[in-house]
């Protein structure tokens, strides 16, 4: 028989959060997070998101033992501002065990059937910053801090309990010796001195700071036309701000502006911290800080993490002057791979930026949906 309990408790809190670092004890591939910080991501009290958005949690046990877990969310902001009657789930973890997917998703579906929606989609965040997808390719490749793993019968459990496609993300490599910086090198010059624009670089997160809220105006203003966006609020961006500038090396992150000064386009880099995270195994003390440190200023993978382009300036090759300095700069860092963060595989105008890079597309991943009952 499982029993399903609603978690309530910082106690439980840690149960729910800990939970995966059995599922996937030893696995190669999967990345822990670190778990304090977990658990505040998804404290009501402290993520700034649960002013608009609400989660209930849920731990599935079997003989006493934990079997899976879910995050049952609603985005108001979503529901009632997009018109969009649609209840999310996210933390999706189980064992291979068709019934403990079955309790928990039902779990989902009454509350969103109280609440009046329409239908399920998961997995998926609160917001468009948070992880997404359920992994259906790429299982032998180690994931990013900011990408859910999981095995590959999650994408059989749901199919079998009828739910479908929703949206599938490409995640893709390019190695920095196939890269032909040509081609940008000489747009980038032509774009600067046809628009009037000139770029920004850093040396310190002080600087940074100075144009983050612009920054997230940007994103705001770039992907608002993409299906299922969810603009960041003012909250968001005071904690996005405290929880990952200060992991990004300064240099890791370009800003095009107008001769105004006005950002037109803005893309944000940091080092791969996924065998650091590893090697911390949610703790970030004793020694987990001194993985991260090390990682931030030796990893020879960097992760493109988020890019912005202001709808004026799209299709117009303002990227290559962002492409023309990372080239430059991870020559100097000796990168050698350069990782994509999910990209929706509707997105064709993300895609045309990567083209003569010679991308390897080496992990896919979907969220799937249902109609409520």
């Amino acid at each position: 028989m499982i029993e399903l309990k609603e978690i309530t408790t910082k106690k439980g809190m840690k149960a729910f959060v800990k939970f995966p670092f059995s599922l996937y004890k030893k696995n190669p591939y999967w990345v822990p997070p670190i778990i304090n910080d977990e658990v505040k991501n998804l404290d009501k009290n402290i993520n700034p998101v649960f002013k608009h958005a609400e989660a209930h949690y849920f731990l599935a046990y079997q003989n006493n033992k934990i079997v899976g877990r879910v995050a049952a969310i609603i985005n108001w902001n979503e529901v009632k501002g997009q018109q969009i009657k649609k209840m999310r789930f996210g933390w999706f973890d189980v064992v291979d065990d068709l019934e403990v997917s079955k309790v928990l998703l039902n779990k989902v579906n009454e509350i969103g059937k109280q609440h009046q929606l329409q239908f399920i989609e998961g997995p998926a965040g609160f917001s468009n910053l948070d992880k997404v997808g359920v992994l259906t390719e790429g299982f032998e490749h180690i994931g990013t801090m900011i990408t859910w793993y999981n095995h590959s019968y999650y994408k059989t459990h749901l199919e079998k309990l009828g739910y479908v496609k929703a949206k599938e993300w490409l995640e893709n490599y390019m190695l920095y010796k196939n890269i032909d910086p040509n081609d940008f090198n000489r747009l980038s010059k032509i774009v600067a001195k046809r628009y009037q624009l000139k770029t920004l670089r850093f040396t310190k997160t002080k600087q940074i700071l100075e144009y983050a809220d612009k920054m997230f105006d940007l994103f705001n203003l770039s992907y608002e036309n993409l299906a299922s966006f969810v603009p960041i609020s003012e909250e968001q961006k005071k904690y996005f701000k405290e929880k990952f500038i200060g992991l990004i090396n300064p240099e890791y992150i370009v800003f095009i502006a107008d001769k105004n000064d006005e950002l037109v386009c803005f893309a944000i880099t940091m080092p791969s911290f996924s065998k650091a995270l590893q090697k911390a195994n949610g703790k970030l003390f004793p020694f987990g800080f001194y993985h991260l440190l090390k990682a931030k200023k030796q990893s020879k993978d960097v992760i493109f993490y988020l890019i912005g382009i202001h709808p004026e300036y799209q299709n117009k090759g303002v990227t290559a002057m962002i492409f023309e300095q990372y080239y430059t700069i991870f020559g100097e860092r000796g990168i050698k791979k350069l990782i994509r963060t999910p990209e929706l595989e509707e997105n064709t105008a993300i895609k045309q930026l990567w083209k003569h890079m010679q991308p390897v597309t080496h992990k896919r991943r979907r969220t799937y949906k249902k109609d409520i009952v």
